[in-house]
């Protein structure tokens, strides 16, 4: 039986995200990265789960009255209980197709800057979805290990996590952290910059997945040099007469909408580096920083913060999968890693 339990090991690492979940499983790396969205049928007080993750994201603004679509996450940390639950469940089940033997031990992360409460919320619901243990391993560690930083050596590594929902910066040596500082800024407050910054300055209302849109496609962090940069096509709604009307928005003008966010995660980033003790400063004018995270994907953010900080700024190869790779790689050389997951709390 011990055989067959080796065979169909599947020991998972979640990244448990605001805006999208990662699931990793020991051996065949990440399978699964969907949106942290759950949408669910209220029908006589009963919540009634229809959809989870890309198929709930669809639904995410556009529901009737009796469906309901959220993201059971909030800034890295669980904000409803029973939903963040169903959603694990769900993810767990679509991996673990074959029947497995054993409850998988799964290791999740959690942001550095999570309260105990919040730190016993994630492992019971990981553990009411079945896991056999739940582990817990801070999110810039993760983070480190996924870009592939050498932190357990006696050097100073400097990473930025740009999340959904948080902006981790972290300084790490010996394989744990010196210093981090997680700041409530991340994707969502950059898409809510977009929108506050339409209805200002056009009277145009915009969603969340315009504004998510808008992001992706021309964001950027500092303004262009012609001053315009490229332009796309957006619908909204015009706060003016009511109607919905198309209208067209610029690159510098998004530059504009994101000042603040991106000043937000300087402003972290160099809090950061006046609280590094010397000699570990010196490593990292020496190898720079690393960008993590969706959030790392914005246009020219490396620049912007080059500009700040004077340092060499890199991002991450797979920076989306940055902290799901590494808390996988903490489930793969779990002996080397001990002493950073968290077991028991």
């Amino acid at each position: 039986m011990a055989i067959f339990g080796s065979l169909f090991s599947s020991d998972m690492a979640i990244d448990l995200g605001t805006a999208n979940t990662l699931v990793y499983v020991k051996g065949r790396g990440v399978i699964l990265s969907e949106p942290s969205v759950v949408a669910y049928h209220v029908k006589d007080g009963q919540k009634k789960v229809l959809a989870v993750g890309e198929d709930a994201k669809m639904m995410l603004g556009r529901t009737p009255g009796s469906i309901e679509a959220i993201r059971p996450m909030r800034d890295g940390v669980i904000a409803d209980f029973d939903t963040a639950e169903e959603m694990i469940k769900h993810f767990i089940r679509k991996v673990a197709k074959r029947s497995t033997f054993s409850k998988p031990k799964i290791i999740v992360c959690v942001p550095h800057g999570a309260t105990p409460v919040e730190k016993r919320a994630i492992r019971q619901s990981v553990l009411s979805a079945g896991a056999r243990r739940a582990g817990l391993i801070a999110e810039p560690i993760a983070a480190a290990i996924g870009a592939g930083m050498p932190i357990t050596d006696p050097t100073g590594s400097m990473v930025v996590d740009i999340g959904g929902g948080t902006t981790e910066v972290a300084v790490l040596s010996l394989g744990d952290i010196v210093y981090a500082r997680s700041v409530r800024v991340g994707g969502d407050r950059m898409d809510e910059a977009i929108i506050n910054y339409l209805r200002r300055q056009h009277n145009l209302l915009i969603g969340e997945s315009t504004a998510e849109r808008i992001k992706t496609s021309i964001g950027t962090a500092r303004m262009p040099d012609d001053g315009r940069g490229s332009s796309m096509h957006i619908r909204g709604r015009d706060l003016l007469n009511g109607v919905p009307k198309e209208t067209e928005i610029s690159q510098a003008q998004v530059a504009e909408a994101l000042a603040e966010p991106v000043q937000q995660i300087c402003e972290a980033v160099m809090t950061a580096l006046e609280a590094t003790p010397p000699d570990l400063a010196a490593d990292i004018v020496d190898r720079g920083v690393m960008l993590t995270g969706g959030g790392a994907l914005l246009g020219q953010l490396d620049l912007a913060l080059r500009e700040q900080t004077g340092l060499a700024i890199s991002v991450a190869d797979e920076s989306l999968n940055c902290v799901a790779l590494g808390t996988g790689k903490a489930l793969e050389y779990e002996k080397q890693l001990r002493h950073v997951i968290d077991y028991e709390s």
